[in-house]
């Protein structure tokens, strides 16, 4: 067998490399972020939801988060909480809360969202979320989170006017 056959095989086998590293999906470096440095899309590109650090050893909650309507300034405020018997990952997303002391009929006007949220992996094996410090799933499930936006104080002109698809896809990691 000549040299050059062997350099070719070579070539070949880098090529065949190169091209598989550039065809995987954005999404399946998702595993090497943390969940609070993740960022997600709905399958529309309407809305974004981006975790951020709690900062907190002692916070109630396990994540938090914002939801941004695109292209509108509807941003809302986002926080999942562990809960028990069954254990899920509860989240209550919120919009245009008061600052300060509110009363529990305040916090409901706010509320735009309550319920489970899952993630699933690479292998669509769906998990309560993990806490900060987890590796970020590759997309989530927040059911009912569509139908509960158009049904909220941020849905209407000058706000959102197009409901997300329950399922959010991992888009990047922020640092």
């Amino acid at each position: 067998m000549s040299g050059a056959g062997i350099t070719a095989g070579w070539k070949s086998v880098a090529a065949i490399a190169a091209a598989a590293f550039v065809a995987v999906p954005v999404n399946a470096f998702g595993a090497a972020c943390k969940q609070e440095q993740a960022v997600y899309v709905d399958r529309d590109g309407a809305y974004e939801l981006r975790f951020s650090p709690l900062n907190s050893a002692s916070a109630a909650a396990s994540n938090q988060f914002k939801v941004s309507a695109l292209e509108t300034p509807v941003v809302m405020e986002g926080y999942v909480m562990p809960s028990e018997d069954p254990v899920r990952a509860i989240g209550i997303l919120m919009f245009n809360c008061p600052e300060g002391d509110a009363t529990g009929a305040d916090l409901d006007a706010c509320t735009v969202w309550q319920g489970a949220v899952y993630g699933l992996d690479a292998k669509g094996e769906m998990d309560n979320l993990q806490p900060e410090g987890a590796a970020a799933a590759e997309r989530l499930v927040l059911p009912g989170l569509g139908p509960a936006i158009r049904e909220s104080s941020a849905w209407g002109k000058g706000k959102a006017s197009v409901a997300p698809w329950d399922v959010l896809t991992f888009k990047e990691c922020a640092i």
